[in-house]
């Protein structure tokens, strides 16, 4: 079997490669190994510092040939016995069952939350996000600038889009309907489909993605208008389903990692080292700082029941907030009731009032009393 370094913890270095810890910092960094790094290594290509495969002059004075480039093929993601305690990026409710993705191509159904079962997947890259037009036609994300599509609820999925030689790894993606949808990433990449997925192509120009920013997150907000949220504080507003962009003022110039709707016009924006802001209308411009009480980032955000708003982040950090004010950081326990420092990078409600969290040691669930 092929090593493949997947923990979110390692991504923290890497070039914010999702919701994840790894959408962090430094864009410097390598990130997790990629499709196309494996290849590499796997094959035997050059390497950097080894004359014999480089092209440079060997110590008889001879040059060598450059080695050949091979294109990248997409590779299976493996069938894992503990892929639920695998890193985990993403969870989403279809309707019918509930579907995560993350590290190593892993993709998992679940009709209880409690049960899960990994299914075959086409590519092997790190998968970052998942959405859902309907219970049945789904779409993920991730890196290589992977887009895998599925008409059955998850239990098969194709491969739409595999681009690793671009070196731009997508974060997040909506749709509008069954056809209709975009999907965001590094460097100012966004793609737009028409067809469902079977074609994809780059969003028209735009003042958002011409910046060139990493794009984190994508949301509808309540009034059906669409937010994007990335790094340098960057916040961009489409009212017309990603047609034309305008440039938000932001209150906040690092990175943002998520965002949360609220009301028709507002939204609560979260990143960097626990900083978390709401606006009632994203478009005036005010902004209002929620005192989080920590300096660990943050990567999901969810409504809960009683009008509450849980974030989740670095560290196994996991904030629940009371409206009106009022918080209390809930702490996270193995199964001997140790603290957990594991990365959470999502959270989603169930319909009993529990919660699923999702991270670097995969899914777990916790009751509605903890909250």
């Amino acid at each position: 079997m092929r090593a493949t370094p997947v923990r979110a913890t390692a991504l923290l270095l890497a070039l914010l490669a999702g919701p994840l810890a790894s959408r962090v910092t430094a864009q410097n960094e390598p990130a997790a190994v990629s499709n196309s790094e494996q290849s590499a290594n796997n094959d035997g290509d050059a390497v950097a510092g080894d004359e014999s495969f480089s092209g440079q002059a060997s110590a008889e004075g001879a040059t060598l040939p450059a080695a050949e480039v091979k294109p990248v093929v997409a590779r299976p993601a493996e069938m894992a016995v503990k892929a639920a305690s695998n890193s985990l990026v993403k969870v989403v409710n279809t309707g019918k069952r509930f579907v995560a993705v993350g590290a190593r191509g892993h993709i998992l159904l679940s009709a209880d939350g409690k049960a899960w079962r990994q299914v075959p997947v086409p590519v092997d890259s790190l998968l970052t996000s998942v959405a859902f037009a309907d219970s049945q036609h789904g779409w993920a994300v991730g890196h290589d600038a992977v887009i895998l599509g599925t008409t059955d609820g998850g239990e098969s999925w194709k491969l739409q889009h595999f681009q690793p030689d671009l070196a731009k790894p997508l974060f997040d993606l909506l749709f509008f309907d069954t056809q209709h949808g975009i999907a965001v990433g590094a460097y100012g990449l966004m793609l737009e489909t028409r067809d469902a997925g079977s074609t994809w192509v780059p969003a028209a120009d735009n003042v958002i993605a011409g910046e060139e920013r990493h794009m984190n997150a994508v949301a509808r907000l309540g009034d059906g208008s669409v937010m994007v949220i990335g790094e340098t504080g960057l916040i961009g507003l489409s009212t017309d389903q990603g047609e034309t962009w305008t440039k938000i003022a932001s209150p906040y110039e690092s990175s943002l990692f998520c965002v949360l709707p609220a009301g028709d016009k507002g939204a609560i924006i979260g990143g960097l080292r626990g900083n978390v802001f709401f606006s009632a209308d994203v478009t005036s411009g005010n902004w209002s700082k929620i005192d989080t009480g920590t300096d660990q980032s943050l990567f999901g955000m969810a409504a809960l029941p009683g009008n509450k708003v849980a974030m989740v982040g670095l560290n196994a950090t996991l904030l629940v907030f009371k409206a009106g004010g009022g918080s209390k950081q809930v702490p996270i326990t193995d199964k001997n009731g140790n603290k957990q420092t594991d990365t959470l990078s999502w959270l989603l409600p169930t319909r009993d009032g529990s919660v699923l969290l999702v991270g670097d040691a995969g899914v777990q669930r916790l009751d509605a009393a903890k909250f």
